[in-house]
């Protein structure tokens, strides 16, 4: 269930967003798809960690401090208009402050007051579909499929498969860079394995240039459970804000932020850094 706190996020991305200056595509921190790609050739590699206090897994009843490293993304263009991205998480530790009971409780193979396991796998492909006019915004797609390899057994995961579909749109007003996303994430029910929970999925963020190479960033991203009655566990409304900043050089960038939960299910606060680099991995024939 949202809360009155998604309307107070919402209007400071607003409000931080305003009067800035030129801003590149978005990426980490930021999870909102700009609808311009890498570029034809480009391989994009991103690192970091993750820390978030008081995460909830309602299909576990598992709740605790949360810290994910490293968590990796990798985007490759296989054009000017398309790339193909594979991101995730290949360590996450849960330190346990509650336990209740819940659907999957029975199947947790947990000793003590941690867990740890690997985390889930997103492959997806993102087509910028027009480009950015003088009074009009660029348009893209984006598909992806959420793969089940954190385990349920761990607490960490749901076993289960997902598939998310977004519309991107992005422009720049008076050196002011928005991108928005809108879409839908079919959900699968860690319970009934052949049933699932359509949610709708969305995210607004911006970037300010402070000065050469650094920048401001912020977003509110998360999803909206949209169905009648109570959502399977673990496909319920989500939504977090995240502020932070970033530096460039050259072809590096590094980065953080904190990351505050606007929904009353999902972490309270946390924070993330990262590194993110660019190579020229081949010349498109």
């Amino acid at each position: 269930m949202m809360t009155g706190r998604f309307g107070i996020a919402l209007g400071l991305v607003f409000l931080v967003g305003t009067g800035v200056t030129n801003a590149s595509a978005q990426q980490r921190p930021l999870v909102t798809e700009d609808p311009e790609t890498v570029g034809a050739g480009v391989l994009l590699v991103e690192a970091g960690l993750d820390y978030l206090v008081e995460e909830e897994f309602p299909a576990t009843g598992l709740t605790g401090d949360l810290f994910q490293f490293p968590t990796f993304g990798v985007s490759l263009g296989i054009s000017s208009i398309a790339e193909i991205q594979i991101d995730g998480v290949l360590r996450s530790r849960l330190s346990i402050a509650d336990r209740q009971n819940a659907p999957l409780s029975g199947q947790l193979s947990i000793v003590g007051d941690r867990t740890a396991g690997g985390g889930d796998i997103i492959v997806g492909t993102k087509v910028r579909l027009t480009q950015e006019g003088a009074g009009t915004p660029a348009f893209g797609v984006r598909f992806a499929t959420k793969l089940p390899t954190a385990s349920n057994e761990s607490g960490l995961g749901l076993d289960t498969t997902d598939f998310l579909a977004s519309l991107l749109v992005g422009k720049t007003i008076r050196s002011i860079r928005v991108v928005g996303n809108f879409g839908v994430a079919i959900l699968g029910d860690p319970i009934e394995g052949d049933e699932q929970n359509s949610t709708l999925t969305y995210g607004v963020s911006f970037a300010r240039a402070i000065r050469e190479g650094l920048e401001l960033v912020g977003e509110l991203n998360g999803r909206l459970d949209a169905q009648e009655g109570n959502p399977p566990p673990g496909t319920e409304s989500r939504s977090v804000l995240r502020l932070g900043a970033r530096y460039t050089h050259g072809a590096g960038r590094i980065d953080g932020g904190v990351v505050i939960g606007v929904t009353t299910i999902g972490p309270t606060v946390g924070f993330t850094a990262g590194y993110t680099h660019a190579f020229n991995a081949f010349t498109i024939p």
